[in-house]
Parts: structure tokens; sequence; C-alpha cells
């Protein structure tokens, strides 16, 4: 087993990754004795984030473990394919960058408030909960799996084994951290994390550059070299995900990957903490601008970590490459020197706080909507230490549940269920955010058959797709029931979803252009028109 790290410097980095650790938690429960029993102040802020700190955080919650590890890695082994899936991370903040303004001037922050925005009654925040928990649960448990990954390889204990405990252990400590959090506490994290992760992975791509002569193309012709197929690694294809059907499984990847990520309830989250909709725009803006330079230092790395370290040593690691920085990292510098022993601690730190930034905005965004439109409103509760409270059991069981899940299946190959996550976003909040901005006669039955029908449409076409059954990578490669060919089904699942919502619409009974108006000038302005007030708690 590859060991990038090496006996001589693990004792250093071990002790100074553990500091980093322990003044992480001194901070964050320091910031957490400052936190009052109100709720829209732990959820976001008070609304009082300013555009450039506000844009930083967004750009923070780009940043996930996924992202840093496993796109890097993708990269690294498959070349052009894994290009192709970091660039969708830059056009995912043009998409939400044409619905900030609206959902921060709609007043809502939660899927629920989104969702009654155009109905009422409690079932569309019953959708709403449902569909946040389909999308939670499988992030954590593959964010949390990364994790554990790559702690082990930390510590030089790369078998299932040891990567099952530090998956344990490193839930624990992230569910402690999300227990305690605040949308200003994880903000503080994210803009630190930024222009940490920024530095580290520019100085790990100019040594690996100094390898090669400080020639780009020398670089990229040893990766291609060093790659599983030197013929097929700048082309795309070599990817099996992306491989089939001619160009339909990549566009289907990009589509779920590009909605989902912008309509992630995390992000909706924080929108609904700028100040004002044109803050909420300035501020995506500003992230854009950020995550354009975070993706161009990702690309390069990856590319570094194939010319340096080598395809087959990465994937011998790990099958995905999600170790592949930190390969890099302890490839580009000699052997018993101290400044390799600073970068591999820093390169740990920074996937530390990916991994602990992107598990707790998640796990926190579902647990205030669960707190916000399920609790609050079932005991009549929109303020104080009860809805506080509960949002706290939230976290600790949501924490729970995906580090369980995520233990137990530590052996079989669950990365789609990210995929699937995207999917799920994508099917059942992006038409319904459309409609409910822009058209007229959206309303409660077209919402709830657009929900509901997107969702189960990504559940049974999942299912019977290649990546659970009949391929290599699947979840049962040993069985083959996979009549559905892609390897997502939003080709399927968002036109489907758009047809359900007008079809839903259509058919019911009622007119909706009266509350329309009155939500159309919200999201226009800012402002309520008329008699009709919107609760602010929503």
């Amino acid at each position: 087993m590859l060991d990038p790290v090496g006996s001589d410097a693990r004792g250093p980095v071990i002790i100074v990754f553990l500091g980093f650790i322990a003044v992480s938690v001194l901070w964050l429960v320091a910031l957490a004795a400052e936190q009052g029993d109100h709720p829209e102040r732990l959820y976001i802020a008070d609304r009082s984030l300013s555009p450039v700190f506000n844009g930083f955080a967004m750009a923070g919650e780009q940043i996930s473990v996924v992202t840093l590890l496993a796109t890097s890695g993708t990269i690294a082994l498959f070349g052009y394919d894994g290009f192709a899936v970091a660039i969708d991370g830059v056009i995912t903040l043009g998409v939400l960058l044409l619905l900030a303004q609206k959902i921060r001037n709609s007043g809502r922050y939660t899927l629920g408030g989104l969702f009654s925005l155009r109905a009422s009654g409690p079932g569309p925040r019953i959708a709403a909960a449902v569909v946040t928990l389909v999308i939670t649960i499988p992030i954590l448990m593959v964010q949390l799996r990364t994790a554990g990954i790559s702690v082990a390889l930390l510590i030089g204990l790369s078998t299932d084994e040891a990567q099952v405990v530090c998956t344990v252990l490193m839930g624990c400590l992230v569910a402690f951290f999300a227990s305690v959090a605040d949308l200003r506490g994880t903000s503080f994290v994210h803009v630190v994390k930024v222009p940490i992760t920024l530095v580290t992975l520019a100085v790990i791509t100019l040594l690996a550059l100094r390898k090669f002569a400080w020639d780009p193309g020398s670089l990229l012709s040893a990766a291609e070299e060093k790659s599983l197929a030197p013929d097929e690694y700048l082309s795309p294809g070599l990817w099996a995900h992306s491989a089939g059907l001619g160009p339909f499984n990549t566009i289907s990847a990009h589509i779920a990957l590009i909605l989902g990520t912008a309509v992630m309830p995390h992000l909706i989250l924080r929108i609904g903490a700028s100040r004002t909709g044109r803050s909420a725009r300035r501020s995506m803006s500003i992230a854009a601008g950020l995550v354009g330079a975070f993706v161009l230092l990702l690309i390069t790395t990856g590319f570094a970590a194939a010319a340096v370290v080598g395809s087959r040593d990465i994937g011998a690691v790990d099958a995905y490459g999600q170790s592949s920085p930190i390969l890099l990292a302890s490839g580009v510098l000699r052997d018993g020197s101290a400044a390799r022993v600073v970068l591999i601690t820093v390169m740990a730190c920074v996937a530390f706080l990916a991994v602990l930034t992107a598990v707790t905005s998640v796990t926190f965004a579902a647990a205030v909507s669960f707190a916000h439109d399920a609790f609050a409103r079932a005991k009549r509760l929109h303020t104080g230490t009860r809805e506080v409270w509960a949002l706290r059991l939230a976290v600790v069981i949501l924490c729970a549940v995906g580090l369980s899940l995520s233990a137990a299946t530590h052996r079989y190959p669950v990365e789609f269920l990210v995929t699937f996550s995207l999917s799920v976003a994508a099917s059942c909040i992006f038409p319904v955010l459309i409609y409910s901005f822009f058209w007229r006669r959206f309303n409660r039955r077209g919402l709830l058959w657009s929900v509901y029908g997107g969702l189960l449409l990504c559940i049974i076409i999942t299912l019977f797709s290649p990546t659970v059954s009949g391929t290599e990578y699947a979840l049962w490669p040993e069985v083959s029931f996979n009549w559905y060919p892609l390897h997502t089904p939003v080709l399927i699942s968002v036109p489907a979803a758009f047809f359900l919502g007008w079809l839903g619409s259509i058919v019911s009974p009622g007119n909706s252009e009266l509350d329309f108006r009155h939500v159309e000038y919200r999201i226009l302005t800012g402002k309520e028109v008329g008699p009709r007030v919107i609760d602010p708690k929503q």
C-alpha cells in the first residue's frame, strides 16, 4: 500500500493536525457561547451578512470534501472527464445568480417556505421535508466516507477496517461541530477556508510545475503518459460513468450537477442570510470569481497528481482517487524535508476544513428545515428555546443516521448517491422554483405533483440504472436489472417534473393569478403589497 506521509513525517503531521482540530473545537465553542435562543439569529444570522463576507462564505460552500478530493481524483484518474465535471462548479453559480435575488426577496429561506409561496396548507412543507431528507442523508454518507479514507491515509492505515474507524471518529467530531454551530459561525469557518485552500493548491501546483522545469506542456504530457489509458486520457469517455450512448450520459451528468447543486437547501439558506436581494446578487458574483479560481487550481492539481504520482499509484490507494491531493503534496518535495511535513500537514488541515464545513452546512440546513417548517409549526412555536433544542436534536439524529449508513456501506461503491441527491434536487426543487417565480397559474396541486412525481421517477430510474446493477462499478455488479442505460435520471425526471407541475396546475380548480401578483411584486422588490402580510419568520 502506498504511504504518502512516511514514518519520519507521520508523528509531526498527526500532532499538528490534532492541534488544528483542537483549536477549531475551541473556536466553535467560543462562537456557540455567544448564541442566544432566537431561531433566526441561528438560522440566517438576522440577515446581517455583508455581500463580501457572504460571497466568501458562498464560495466556501462550493469547496466541499467531494469537490476538493473526489473531483481532483477524477481528473487525476480520468483526465478530460474529470475536467468537464470541475467546470460545472462555475456554471452552477451562474444558474444560482439568476435565482438569488428572487429567493432573497421572497423572504423565505427554507424549502418549506419557498414551496408555500404559491401553495397553502401543510402539504407543501411536508413535501419539502421529504425532499430535504432524501437529499441530505446520501450526501452525508459519501462525505463522511471520503473523510474517513483521507484520515486513514494520513495516519498510514489504509485498510478497510481503519477507514471505517476513522469514518466513525470523524463523524462523531463533525456531529459535535454541527450541533453547536449557527450560520454565522459556519460562515466564519468558510471565510477562513477559502484563502487557505486557494493558497495551498497554488503552492502545490507551483511545486509540481517546478519538477517539470515550469513547463505546463511537459506536466500534461507526463500526466498522459502515467495515466491508466494514455491514448484516451485527454479525450471524453475514459470515465465509465460518462461512457456509452454517445453524449447522453455526459449531458445527463452535467444537468444533474449544475441544476441540482444550484438549488441545494444549504445554499438557499445562505442566500436568505443576505441583507437584500441586491446584496445576494453581489455575493453570488463574488463567489463566482472565487470559485472560478478554485476550479482552475483544482484542475491543475488533478493533472499534476497524475503527472507526479501516477494514476496507477493513486488508484491503488482508493479506486476513486480521493487521496490524490495528499499524495501530490507528499510527492512534490523530497523525503525528510521540513517543508514536506508542513505541506502535507496544511493539505490535511484543508481537507479537514472541507469535511467540517461541508457536512456541517448540509446537516444544519436540513435541521433548520425540520425545526422551522415542521416542529415550530406543529407546536405553534416560532421563537424560543424549544425550537433551538429541536434544531440541535435534528442535527444529532441526521448525523447519527448518516454516520451509521456510511459505516455500514463502507465496502460498497456508494459514490453514485451524490449524483442521486443532485438529481433529486434538480427534479424536485428547480422546477418548483421556476414555476413559483415565473408562472402565474402554478398552484398547490401542480407543486405536489411536480415534487412527488420527480422524486418517484428519480428513485425508480436510479434503481434500474447501471450504477446499481450490471456493471463492474455498480452497487451489485453480480446481478443485472439495469434496463435504463444512463447513470442519472434527469433527462427524464426533470422534464417530467415540469410537465407534472403544468398538468397539475391546469386541472386544478381555482384561480392563483391574484396570489401570483403579490408574489411577483415581492420577489421583484423585496416588499409586500396590499393588505396581505407574509410572516417574517417564513
